[in-house]
């Protein structure tokens, strides 16, 4: 018996009957010899772990583009602290934690540069829009490895492509991460908010922070509490209504007093529309692509739009690539 075998023999005594079994996988869009070490999903993990898309995510914004500081958040450290409450969540039920880990490392490779402005800019201008998770499967499945994807199974990509918004994730797994998400964006995003100077703890709405707790780290102690409490023995990942009411409220009062404040006007004048006027110059000036993203549209052109391979290139780039290059092209009167 190889150790895959003997750890997937583990995973039908241990876990919980709601989890995930890497041995009932519905495997991947192309056959692979299973690994004599690892499980399925364990090899998803470690194949976004050493990816490009990943790696390049340390030097993407979550919320503050270029601060004075080295404490604020990025995109990478962002999915790790997703990972790591996903991955409490999922031991404390019994669940598959390597599935867990490999759908929350995974699930914001496709986000642009310059957060959520980047996002909203290619959503704009791009034909028939843009979202990150969407763009994430793309970055799994058709833009790694020169074009030849990931090929990871099928559960991870559910669980990547659904972890947004009104998305619903098949497998409990997934629908950690989701809730996962939320939970780390809330908390870290007030963190670095407060690290600012743009809001005080005491700031906070009172109604929330009595019910989940006055510090980030008493309140994803808390919410993770409230879902292992309520989630387990069944198969649904269940957040009390209470804290559901809190945690949300915390989220509209960043919306209203974070993403959307004055505060931050600058960085919405001074980045809210780069990756449009990038997008509209690579649109007319194809052949300036590097040819790894040209030359997929050359081969198949029936299947790749000319419109989704400039976001493709566009969405990949860091945040300082892509400053780089609008001052570049800037300065040649190109845009």
């Amino acid at each position: 018996m190889t150790i895959r075998e003997q750890t997937e023999e583990n995973e039908k005594k241990i876990l919980s009957p709601f989890a995930t079994l890497s041995t009932n996988s519905l495997g991947r869009v192309k056959y692979e010899k299973p690994c004599d070490i690892r499980t399925c999903f364990q090899r998803d993990r470690d194949r976004i772990i050493h990816s490009k898309a990943f790696r390049r995510l340390m030097h993407k914004t979550q919320v503050f583009i270029s601060p004075e500081g080295d404490h604020y958040r990025t995109r990478l450290t962002h999915t790790l602290e997703v990972s790591q409450i996903s991955r409490t969540i999922a031991c404390a039920l019994m669940l598959n934690e390597n599935l867990t880990e490999a759908i929350a490392l995974g699930h914001d490779l496709g986000h642009t540069p310059f957060g959520h402005l980047g996002e909203a800019d290619l959503n704009r201008v791009v034909p028939g829009g843009f979202h990150h998770n969407e763009q994430s499967i793309r970055v799994v499945e058709k833009i790694e490895k020169d074009g030849e994807g990931l090929n990871l199974s099928i559960e991870v990509l559910d669980g990547i492509l659904n972890h947004r918004g009104a998305g619903s994730p098949s497998t409990l797994e997934g629908k950690i991460v989701q809730i996962s998400d939320k939970i780390a964006y809330v908390n870290h995003d007030i963190d670095d908010a407060i690290r600012s100077g743009m809001i005080s703890e005491i700031e906070l709405p009172i109604e929330c922070t009595q019910v989940l707790g006055h510090s980030s780290a008493e309140r994803i102690n808390f919410l993770i509490n409230d879902i292992t409490e309520n989630s387990r023995d069944k198969n649904d990942i269940i957040l009390s209504e209470e804290a559901r009411q809190a945690l949300y409220g915390l989220r509209k009062y960043l919306f209203d007093n974070v993403y959307s404040s004055g505060k931050l006007s600058r960085e919405r004048e001074e980045y809210g529309n780069v990756l449009g006027r990038l997008f509209t110059y690579y649109y007319h000036h194809f052949y300036t692509l590097p040819e790894e993203f040209y030359k997929r549209y050359d081969a198949d052109s029936i299947h790749e739009i000319k419109e989704r391979v400039v976001a493709d290139f566009i969405a990949g780039m860091t945040d300082r690539f892509a400053s780089k290059i609008k001052t570049s092209l800037e300065e040649e009167g190109k845009i």
